[in-house]
């Protein structure tokens, strides 16, 4: 039976459900490659570390495929349906539009819950939505980015400027200091292979043009841009990396940073264990004070910012 609205394919990395799936997981990542026991242990550890083996981080993934069903209803009711389709977990992104198909949807628009578009990320996600939508017969348009968008600026903003609110209280209750602490805005995205310059990728640029919509917004002039949780690969990835930002300006005479990865929009590894273990343990040695913003997760003004994205994009479908 034919379905007349238009399939919503929201995508992401993906996240083991439980510790057992870890194994698979880690194996999908490594493009079927079993990792080693040591490597296995140090991303279980890394799980536990945050999480304590539980896994609140697909639900969050699954709450905001939800909140923007949601947010679609309220603006076109009874034209859209999200599906899910994760990189490196299933359901897998063919596994998405496959449902889609046997549902009777014939028109679709992917979507990442990423702003920024790199060939290498949010364009392979939507290839492999393409291709398998052209095998199964569904007419697909994708979402590439919306990293300035009026709403989701407006809602990093605003964390931003919490952000050091509870860096100035932390840095007076720690060191009994008043507000006039030394303080870095750190703009922060996952770090990608430094090739992606020659391809004239747009990933870097946009992510600056975001850090600066969001300094502006916030009225933050001491700011910058650095990178974080580079793959361990031969080939150079983009850099400065988040630690050597961090030591560098603690060097300057720097007391205090907030870091506000905006190249994230939830709670997972990246950023709860690479910005709040890792990086806090860092800074803790340098005497340094550091707070990062709360993550997008399901806010109102980002699933308004995806539905506009997704209106906007069924507007090339051929009706």
């Amino acid at each position: 039976m034919s379905n007349s609205r238009i399939g919503v394919l929201v995508m992401s990395y993906g996240t083991p459900q439980s510790m057992d799936d870890v194994e698979t997981y880690y194996t999908h990542i490594r493009r079927g490659h079993p990792p080693t026991q040591e490597q296995l242990d140090e991303l279980r550890g890394r799980y536990e570390a945050i999480v304590g083996g539980v896994f609140p981080l697909r639900a969050n993934t699954d709450q905001q495929v939800a909140s923007l069903q949601d947010k679609l209803e309220q603006v076109a009711p009874n034209q859209y349906v999200c599906y899910q389709g994760l990189k490196h977990a299933k359901p897998y992104i063919e596994d998405g539009v496959a449902q889609m198909a046997a549902d009777g949807i014939k028109q679709a628009i992917s979507i990442v819950l990423a702003p920024h578009y790199s060939i290498m990320s949010v364009g392979g996600y939507n290839k492999r939505a393409q291709e398998k939508a052209a095998e199964l017969g569904i007419t697909m348009a994708s979402v590439e980015s919306y990293h300035l968008h009026p709403e989701l600026v407006a809602a990093l903003a605003e964390r931003v400027q919490d952000g050091l609110k509870r860096l100035a209280n932390t840095a007076e209750q720690e060191r009994g200091a008043s507000s006039n602490v030394r303080t870095k805005v750190l703009f922060s995205a996952h770090s990608l292979p430094e090739k992606i310059r020659e391809m004239n990728d747009p990933y870097e640029r946009q992510l600056l043009e975001t850090s600066a919509a969001v300094a502006e917004a916030a009225g933050v002039a001491d700011w910058q841009f650095t990178w974080q949780s580079a793959g361990r690969t031969r080939e150079p990835w983009l850099g400065p990396d988040v630690l050597e930002t961090l030591k560098a300006l603690r060097e300057e005479g720097y007391e205090a940073a907030l870091v506000a990865p905006i190249g994230f929009v939830s709670d997972h590894l990246e950023v709860l264990y690479d910005l709040d273990i890792e990086a806090k343990a860092f800074t803790r040695e340098l005497d340094m004070a550091l707070e990062r913003i709360a993550m997008l997760n399901s806010d109102p003004r980002y699933m308004a910012t995806l539905a506009d994205a997704v209106v906007e994009a069924a507007g090339k479908l051929v009706q």
